[in-house]
């Protein structure tokens, strides 16, 4: 039985029902020519969402990604050192002086897995710091994407992990845009900061920022009169970000664009917190983000679980 076939067949109701809706929908969005945003927030890199939205991208599934700074370089980080990487089974029992050892030992944990510095993040810096260095002699500015997508492309890196598995390798050999709002609160941006206070680069301007991504962004929202849908996993500034073009560029810069015409989002946050990342499609409404008409979905489980199902109903 196929996953989509499974899905039909067993998830009937609460938010398994809504995951066999918003798979039925998302097809038929794309099925009539639908553009596909997927934002990313959390830890879904390190988690190997590759494994499902590689094979999206290679399909066309989607279209666009907007991600935090950490699920950008932690798909490469995972593909030059996948086999260093830690599997922590006790990681709810960890003791603080348990932490501290990780820390001797140069694994930074997320979760249930540890990153070892060197293998992964050590073994890019070097790579990326000669890019920096290039772009720099060249009065070149690029988006923090392009410079991975260099890498990946033309680095002679040498891979652990399976580039199938890779959603970056796929995204690069797509040049599928990607725009990374707050880059500089990731590994790589802390490192770049550090090489502008230690004055082996002379600023930071090779890197564009959040201002430069909004605008890109725009250009590529208005590219195309194709409806365009927006897949949000998790919440935080990759979704907040993505999610604002329209109200910007109806609302603030006057241009008469399509609100989104479809929605989905996969989050634990809850709208009586208060925050952003909780709050329910009805409420992006109001914002002028989309309309009373647009298909939306809100899927209240672990993104972990939910992704990898909806993308695999794709196909």
């Amino acid at each position: 039985m196929s996953v989509r076939d499974f899905i039909e067949n067993n998830y009937r109701h609460f938010n398994s029902g809504v995951l066999a809706d918003c798979a039925s929908s998302l097809r038929s969005f794309l099925e009539k020519d639908g553009r596909l945003m997927v934002t990313l927030a959390g830890a879904m890199s390190t988690a190997e969402i590759g494994r499902t939205l590689a094979p999206a991208i290679k399909a066309q599934r989607v279209h666009a990604i907007c991600c935090t700074g950490a699920n950008l370089e932690e798909d490469l980080f995972g593909l030059l050192a996948r086999s260093s990487y830690e599997s922590i089974d006790d990681w709810r029992e960890l003791t603080a002086q348990d932490e501290t050892g990780l820390l001797e030992r140069g694994m930074n944990r997320v979760t249930d897995v540890a990153i070892p510095e060197n293998e992964a993040i050590r073994a890019v810096e070097g790579p990326l710091m000669a890019l920096w260095e290039d772009a720099e002699a060249a009065g070149d500015s690029r988006f923090p994407h392009e410079f991975l997508y260099d890498l990946l492309l033309h680095g002679d890196l040498k891979f652990d992990g399976d580039p199938e598995h890779s959603w970056l390798m796929a995204a690069a050999d797509a040049n599928l845009p990607i725009f990374t709002p707050g880059w500089e609160d990731s590994t790589l941006g802390n490192i770049l900061a550090a090489r502008v206070l230690d004055c082996s680069l002379k600023g930071p301007s090779i890197v564009k920022g959040g201002l430069e991504a909004m605008q890109a962004l725009a250009d590529w929202y208005r590219e195309d009169d194709s409806p365009t849908g927006m897949l949000q996993v998790g919440g935080g500034i990759a979704g907040d970000f993505a999610i604002s073009v329209v109200p910007m560029l109806r609302q603030d810069a006057k241009v008469d664009v399509s609100l989104w015409a479809w929605f989905a989002q996969i989050s634990e946050s809850r709208p009586s917190y208060g925050g952003y990342s909780g709050a329910p499609p009805n409420e992006k409404i109001s914002w002028g983000k989309i309309s009373e008409d647009t298909p939306r979905f809100v899927i209240e489980s672990d993104a972990t679980i939910v992704l990898p199902l909806l993308l695999a109903a794709l196909e």
